[in-house]
Order: C-alpha cells, then structure tokens, then sequence
C-alpha cells in the first residue's frame, strides 16, 4: 500500500467484516476466508497486513479496547451535567451494542488469542469488559468528588456490577437488544444506594388554632 491512511482503511475493512460475521455467526464461523468473503478481498490481503489470524484477531481486539478508551475520556468529561442515570445508561448501552459481548465470547472460545492478549494486556482481565468497567469508574469516580453521588460509594462494587448486570442484558446476540427503559431501569436500581435522594421539602404548618373568646 503507498500511504499509511490505504493501510488504515484495509486494517478497519477487515475488521468490520469480522465484527459482522461474529455478530451474526459466532466465534466458531470466524476465518480468514469468512472475513475476506465479508470484506470481498482475496485471502492473501489479510496475510499481508496480519502475521497471521490470531494476529489479526488480537489487533481486532485491541483496536475495539482503544475506542473504549476514548469513550472514557468524553464520559469523563460529562460528569456533573445532564442526568446521572442517563450518562451511565448511555454508556453502558455504547458498549454492548458494539461487538463487545462477541469479542467477550471470542476470546474465551479461542485459547491463542487469549494467550496473545495477555502478552499485550500485562494488566490482565476480560478485554473489553475490564476497560469498560475502568471507563465506569473513572466516570463515577468524578461525579463522587462533584458530590452527585454519595461520598461513601463503593466505586469498586458499583462499577463491575453495572458492567456485568449491562452483559446480561445484551448477551442475546439472537434477540432484539433491550429497550432504553430496561437499560435504565437496571441503572437506577444499581446505583439506588449511591444517588443521594433531593432534600424533602418541609411540610406544610398547620395554622394555630382559632379559640373563641369566652
């Protein structure tokens, strides 16, 4: 390829035909050629780009952990405007209606690409589920020291459970995804003890009692 931009676009070429086959096949469908028949390009153009396919998945994988990333940063920098609920609900619904849950599942069903990221990932973790539960934290995180949600939050706790409650929902490749409403539903009810509740108002006095002179 001449330029580093024709090399870029046939790296993400790629890598969307594989994210529609797994998404609509699974892991076991996943191969060089269902992925150059997805992107309509001879076999060999994968093997000039990729040492070879576990090459090319981890470089898949580690692509869709970056926009995770990103997605982090701008999450991060909404705290303290529009809803909390909504902010978290969107974030979560970002992440799994993206491969997310497939790549979650490729991983486990192919042992040398997890070996492959763990030489990548010194960190360790589920890929894509551990950047998605960072990514919660640090937004929590920062609306903790805004002081819209409480001060003892257990951040370590919240996190996870927002993440693994959000895989369930979306692990059906085979259904429709879940509405918005269930989403939130699912938000609010995690994040129940952490949200601190508005400041009731005062109830209303009863006037003094009117006693007639004698």
């Amino acid at each position: 390829m001449p330029t580093g931009t024709a090399i870029r676009d046939v790296r993400e070429q790629l890598f969307g035909a594989a994210e529609r086959v797994l998404l609509r096949d699974g892991p076991s469908a996943l191969t060089t050629r269902a992925v150059t028949a997805e992107a309509g390009c001879a076999n060999g153009v994968l093997h000039r780009h990729f040492t070879d396919f576990d090459g090319f998945l981890t470089e898949l994988v580690l692509d869709r952990i970056a926009k995770i990333e990103a997605q982090s940063a701008a999450l991060r920098g909404a705290a303290g405007t529009g809803s909390l609920i909504g902010n978290l609900s969107d974030a979560v619904t970002t992440v799994f209606t993206s491969v997310a849950v497939a790549i979650v599942a490729l991983v486990t069903f192919r042992d040398e690409l997890r070996a492959r990221l763990r030489a990548a990932r010194p960190s360790g973790g589920v890929p894509l589920a551990t950047e998605a539960v960072a990514m919660i934290a640090s937004y929590l995180a920062a609306e903790r020291e805004l002081g819209r949600i409480a001060a003892d939050a257990d951040i370590g706790t919240l996190a996870p459970t927002l993440v693994g409650a959000g895989h369930l929902l979306f692990a059906d490749r085979k259904s429709t995804p879940p509405d918005p409403e269930a989403v939130r539903k699912m938000v609010t009810t995690v994040m129940a003890a952490a949200v601190p509740s508005p400041p009731r108002p005062p109830a209303p006095q009863s006037p003094p009692s009117q006693l007639s002179a004698s």
